[in-house]
């Protein structure tokens, strides 16, 4: 049975460990500094087996190389991105197998962030990097709003049940600003609370899962009358396409101080 454990990073970036079939092995999720995934791998006696990046930036990339140094070990990540690091290049619908820990992943291309961002998904688990958090979503660094609101959709679209793993513990803040924009919205006034409860024990708010970013998201609910009207408020006009709101709402979140 698999499992996830993470390391922390900077002030909030979070490094994924994958554990499989075999509690010894893991393959290594973005792995943006490579001293707490090193410090992490001998604490618990884990042999890496494979890192895998979902996007170039270097809080994400910035420690594959001195893990090499140690662990001589394959590397996956976007064939749309400069990433020297890079063994094997991947683009949507790749799969990639990892036989030591019994799993396999298949590539989605969700650029947004970024251009040439990729997710993980597999055995119930996604991988999302900065395209999606729990809550919220990537700022559109290189992407454009449609690019983004398509990726966000795909997600969308994956069973309940996937856990999400995604770059940074931003759940609380994002929850601020979703309860700004669908106030009455319940599942996100108790999703707030526990991660208030959570962050309060320094304990991460991750994984969520798709089914309760489907009721709490609000770049998961543009379709919804209420995260309509409240965009079309802050834009101070009509819009007219699901993409026009999530752009609305991008740009709200931006410059949100809540």
């Amino acid at each position: 049975m698999e499992d996830v454990l993470h390391a922390c990073a900077f002030e909030d970036n979070y490094i994924w460990l994958i554990r499989g079939k075999s509690p010894d092995r893991v393959a290594i999720v973005d792995p943006g500094d490579a001293g707490p995934v090193l410090a992490a791998l001998e604490k618990q006696r884990l042999t890496p087996v494979a890192i895998l990046c979902t996007h170039h930036h270097g809080d994400h990339v910035g420690g594959v190389a001195d893990i090499l140094k140690v662990y001589s070990i394959p590397v996956y990540g976007p064939a749309r991105e400069r990433i020297s690091t890079l063994t094997h290049r991947l683009q949507d619908g790749d799969r990639i197998t990892l036989p030591e820990l019994d799993l396999e992943f298949e590539v989605l291309d969700v650029p947004g962030h970024t251009a040439g961002h990729i997710a993980y998904v597999g055995a119930d688990m996604l991988f999302c990097g900065d395209t999606m958090f729990s809550a919220g979503c990537g700022r559109l660094f290189e992407g454009t709003a449609e690019q983004m609101h398509q990726s966000l959709s795909r997600f969308a679209a994956l069973p309940e049940a996937t856990q999400v793993y995604c770059g940074h513990e931003y759940t609380e803040a994002n929850l601020r600003f979703a309860l700004a924009v669908e106030p009455d919205n319940p599942d996100s006034g108790a999703y707030h609370v526990r991660a208030r409860e959570r962050r309060s024990q320094n304990l991460p708010t991750l994984p969520s899962t798709i089914g309760l970013e489907r009721r709490v998201n609000p770049f998961l609910r543009s379709g919804q009358p209420g995260v309509r009207r409240a965009a079309e408020k802050q834009a101070g006009r009509t819009l007219v396409s699901e993409v026009e709101v999530f752009a609305a709402v991008r740009r709200w979140k931006d410059s949100f101080r809540g």
